[in-house]
């Protein structure tokens, strides 16, 4: 007898990311004796986020290729440019009026600059690539290669410090890109390591997930109910609209634009990344996860929707044979769940 788990946790918006991040903190709610219990390689599971996401950001950089056409360069480049650009000027305007701690009471409750920054700043790559295969210009699946640098903490990191927030030291914002840069070097290096890595990806996602879940107390959950509904409407229309005619801009038609209008599931990832390399965040960190969290699945409900019917308005009536670009591929041939 088979149990369909995997299409089950699939049919969840996010839910690679979101059902073992909800498991993990329900554990660490109801039963937080249980890492200390087991101890083990039971217990480092609760604590191993840091460790797996490094990994993880390797074989996402072995998944970049080099040689990008130009087209792709322009158009991830510039849908990269937009998304990062408005996620720093909102960390300037909240940087001045939120500093680094988080909102401590009221309806916005646990809402930070580090929140509305990593909610902003990393795209849903699987997202895009299935919507471009469905609705778009197949080169428009490899822009991804371009957009993907987004993956990590370190342009959070950057956009907090041009925020006039905390900065961090060089070493530590090296660090925090170094695994994707190796990872870059060496899936450019030796296709056969690029496949091997980059079928890694969507394995590594629901670990680190149940790991960033063990740090959560779900009794606080609650505070992100309509503050995260509204956060992650907020990341669909703030970076939405920029987007669209930045795509158009580009020669597109604007389906890829609001198709990058979303977080990434990791993205839940980078706030205790970055409470790790400097402890002014810490107590933004938790909220911020669940924040993030939330917008992970509002922004997954919300675009495809949304593409569907700027397709329908704006797209084009046919795709033809000419658009496609020979040997260009997408940084994954399956959408990359939880991304």
């Amino acid at each position: 007898m088979q149990i369909p788990i995997k299409r089950t946790i699939e049919s969840v918006p996010g839910g690679m990311m979101v059902v073992p991040l909800l498991a993990g903190a329900l554990i660490a709610t109801f039963f937080p004796g249980t890492p200390k219990l087991f101890g083990s390689f039971t217990g480092a599971l609760f604590s191993g986020a840091l460790t797996i996401l490094a990994v993880f950001y390797v074989c996402m950089g072995a998944s970049i290729d080099f040689r990008a056409t130009p087209y792709i360069m322009k158009k991830g480049g510039t849908l990269l440019f937009v998304k990062v650009g408005i996620a720093m000027l909102l960390g300037l305007i909240f940087g001045q009026v939120l500093g680094e701690a988080p909102v401590a009471a009221g309806m916005f409750a646990g809402l930070s600059t580090l929140a509305i920054v990593a909610a902003m700043n990393d795209t849903n790559g699987g997202l895009y690539m299935a919507l471009m295969g469905q609705y778009g210009r197949p080169r428009d699946v490899g822009a991804y290669t371009v957009m993907s640098l987004e993956s990590g903490p370190f342009l959070t990191m950057v956009t907090l410090g041009v925020a006039g927030l905390s900065a961090f030291p060089w070493q530590t914002l090296v660090g925090a890109i170094l695994p994707l840069l190796v990872g870059m070097i060496i899936g450019n290096l030796d296709r056969e390591m690029r496949a091997f890595l980059g079928r890694a990806i969507p394995v590594m996602i629901p670990f680190f997930a149940f790991a960033l879940g063990a740090g959560l107390d779900l009794s606080k959950v609650w505070q992100a109910g309509l503050l995260g509904l509204a956060m992650g409407v907020a990341v669909v229309v703030v970076t939405g609209i920029p987007l669209f005619f930045a795509d158009r801009l580009t020669g597109g038609t604007g389906v890829a634009g609001v198709a990058a209008a979303s977080t990434a599931g990791n993205a839940a990832a980078v706030p205790a990344i970055v409470a790790s390399a400097n402890p002014a965040y810490a107590d933004a960190a938790g909220p911020a996860t669940i924040l993030v969290a939330a917008c992970v699945v509002v922004t997954a409900i919300l675009v495809p929707i949304l593409t569907a019917w700027v397709s329908r308005r704006f797209g084009d009536a046919e795709v033809t044979e000419a658009e496609i670009v020979e040997g260009v591929e997408p940084p994954s041939a399956q959408p990359i769940a939880g991304r």
